[in-house]
């Protein structure tokens, strides 16, 4: 059925063009049923052209065997005026009628089973698009509620790389790495940081032991004085 075929990659094409356009999936879903209701609108005509025909070879079987019983009322007639050459020709195209009825009768049956099956397939089409009318809202919200949390997603991966959060973040790295490579030269040059870091505890602490021997000294120098 070359109709159905067509139908099919009509249908193919347009989910083609509903994914390269799915920016406007609302407008794209209603033009697919907008499109799915044209074809099946072609295809009502074409069902009922096979119809018609069906109703033609059914008046064309039931003219042939209205034929055939008229000649046989001719043959009867001839045979009654004793024309037996009459009769044997009226015969003839009775029997000769009969035979194209029975063939129209069989190319009549061979159609109409033919129709039932067209008039079956464009049921079976009405009811897919019942149901994509039935869906198209349920696909659009599905639609928006994946495109919002598409901006959502876009929206915090913009955040974490060029907001003043993520540049604090990288001025953190920055400085870390800027001290570990401080500490790296120093290393590389025989200044050991936790040595250094003893050394000047030490240095403080000699330093607090002589603030306390000096000030003691002071204490006592002035204690020691006359009054």
């Amino acid at each position: 059925m070359k109709w159905l075929e067509r139908f099919t990659f009509v249908m193919r094409s347009n989910i083609t063009t509903l994914r390269e356009k799915v920016e406007h999936p609302e407008r794209m879903l209603h033009q697919l049923i907008v499109d799915m209701e044209d074809e099946l609108c072609a295809v009502r005509h074409s069902v009922a052209e096979a119809i018609a025909d069906e109703i033609q070879l059914r008046k064309r079987a039931e003219r042939a065997r209205e034929e055939a019983v008229q000649w046989t009322q001719r043959a009867e007639a001839a045979f009654q005026r004793s024309d037996e050459n009459g009769a044997r020709s009226a015969v003839d195209q009775k029997v000769l009628a009969e035979e194209r009825a029975a063939g129209l009768e069989e190319e009549h049956r061979k159609q109409k089973e033919q129709t039932a099956k067209l008039q079956a397939s464009v049921a079976d089409l009405e009811a897919k698009i019942r149901q994509a009318r039935q869906k198209r809202t349920l696909l659009v919200a599905r639609f928006t509620r994946a495109e919002a949390g598409r901006r959502i997603n876009a929206t915090l991966d913009r955040v974490e790389s060029r907001s003043a959060f993520a540049q604090f973040q990288r001025m953190e790295d920055k400085v870390e790495r800027a001290e570990a490579l401080n500490e790296a030269c120093e290393r590389l040059e025989g200044r050991d940081p936790d040595a250094a870091e003893l050394e000047r505890k030490f240095a403080e602490d000699e330093r607090k032991d002589r603030v306390r021997r000096e000030f003691e000294e002071l204490k006592q120098r002035l204690s020691a004085k006359p009054d």
